[in-house]
């Protein structure tokens, strides 16, 4: 065991004030992007999880957040499926609609503004989530039969089996979902049959993001160029993962949004930086006798200084460990509440690396207390 973790484990009480700090600023930096992710993915789960490797959208359209209507004139499709690759192609369209429940003796009334996404229930269809269940996808083919997170069912102030006003008809409760909330707006789920019995989806000659099914999914990046080259401007085609990006950086661009994920990351930064770099040079100045008598045995100030860096490695490692377990029973708590939290695999190795420059950053501050430790100060 080398003297740093030794140290370490010795005088652990020293240092666990410095493993916090960082801890805390991973958690506040980890439960943001989580959230900010979550936002994202929860307005476009439907998309992002359908069996599509192309999404057809309008040919200014930058993102689906925050970029004005998404129609496509209904003459395109025709035209997308006659690329060789393509095997099936399919509009998923939304509109919002008002949502009254329909409440027993004392139960209370609950009336709200909700959006409206279909699927097509059919087997293997292109639109159809690959998270729906068999059991999902038949209920959804009743007629007037809706899907709702199951988050929303007490916003909504409604049970599994219940009836509901939507849009001046009435639906029922068919179907609960998983994974699926939102905390801006609540989305009912149903058929595009539904959606046309609804009056929504389809009658102006107009449709939705058209949602592509390739016969050999590896040709995705060739196809979605080849399709660009011939739109003539008409429309503009995306993989799946580049509308998700896209998304990501709409959100990201929104004023309010972009400043709370900023000042998180600064406040949390400084945090780290703060609070670890005073701990860990108390730690050394407490035990500046025991470095002193290393400098008696011939240990250069050098090789103490990598014993401090060694040491911020490891709490870096240690606070890492304990952001993560946190942030997990954070993701967990929310997801209860209808929070949906996703952590890219890209931010979480960013986020990983900037708490780990912080700890030796914070050990590379508190080295100077090592040219104290002088031999002479033993005989005092």
């Amino acid at each position: 065991m080398s003297l740093a973790l030794a140290t370490l484990i010795y005088e652990w009480r020293r240092y666990l004030a410095a493993v916090i700090a960082l801890a805390f600023s991973g958690v506040l930096i980890f439960a943001q992007i989580g959230m900010f992710t979550g936002i994202v993915h929860a307005l476009t789960a439907t998309i992002d999880r359908s069996r599509a490797q192309v999404i057809i959208m309008p040919p200014k359209m930058d993102a689906l957040i925050g970029s004005g209507p998404t129609n496509l004139p209904a003459r395109i499709a025709p035209l997308i499926y006659m690329h060789p690759q393509v095997a099936e192609v399919a509009s998923v369209d939304g509109a919002g609609g008002s949502w009254s429940n329909i409440p027993d003796a004392g139960e209370k009334k609950v009336t709200q503004y909700v959006l409206m996404r279909m699927v097509d229930p059919r087997p293997g269809a292109v639109t159809l989530p690959l998270d729906y269940d068999e059991a999902t996808r038949v209920a959804l083919m009743a007629p007037y039969a809706v899907a709702i997170d199951r988050s929303a069912l007490k916003r909504l102030g409604v049970k599994p089996g219940d009836k509901a006003m939507l849009s001046g008809r009435t639906v029922r409760v068919a179907a609960v979902l998983e994974g699926y909330g939102d905390i801006n707006q609540v989305t009912v789920v149903m058929s595009r049959d539904t959606m046309r019995m609804l009056g929504a989806g389809g009658r102006d000659g107009s449709t939705g993001p058209l949602m592509v099914a390739l016969k050999d999914p590896r040709q995705t990046l060739a196809v979605r160029d080849q399709l660009n080259t011939t739109s003539g401007g008409a429309y503009r085609a995306w993989t799946r993962e580049e509308l998700t990006a896209a998304n990501e950086r709409a959100l990201l661009k929104q004023q309010i949004v972009g400043v709370i994920l900023g000042f998180s990351a600064v406040l949390g930064f400084l945090i780290g930086v703060g609070v670890t770099s005073q701990t860990l040079r108390g730690a050394v100045l407490a035990n500046i006798r025991e470095f002193a008598s290393l400098r008696a045995l011939g240990v250069s100030v050098g090789s103490l200084q990598l014993v401090v860096l060694e040491m911020s490695f490891w709490i870096g490692l240690l606070g890492l460990a304990i952001a993560g377990l946190a942030t997990w029973g954070i993701s967990s708590l929310a997801t209860q509440y209808g929070v949906t939290m996703i952590f890219p695999a890209a931010w979480i190795s960013v986020i990983s690396i900037v708490l780990l420059v912080i700890a030796f950053g914070s050990g590379a501050m508190s080295m100077g207390v090592l040219h104290k430790s002088e031999p002479a100060d033993l005989l005092r």
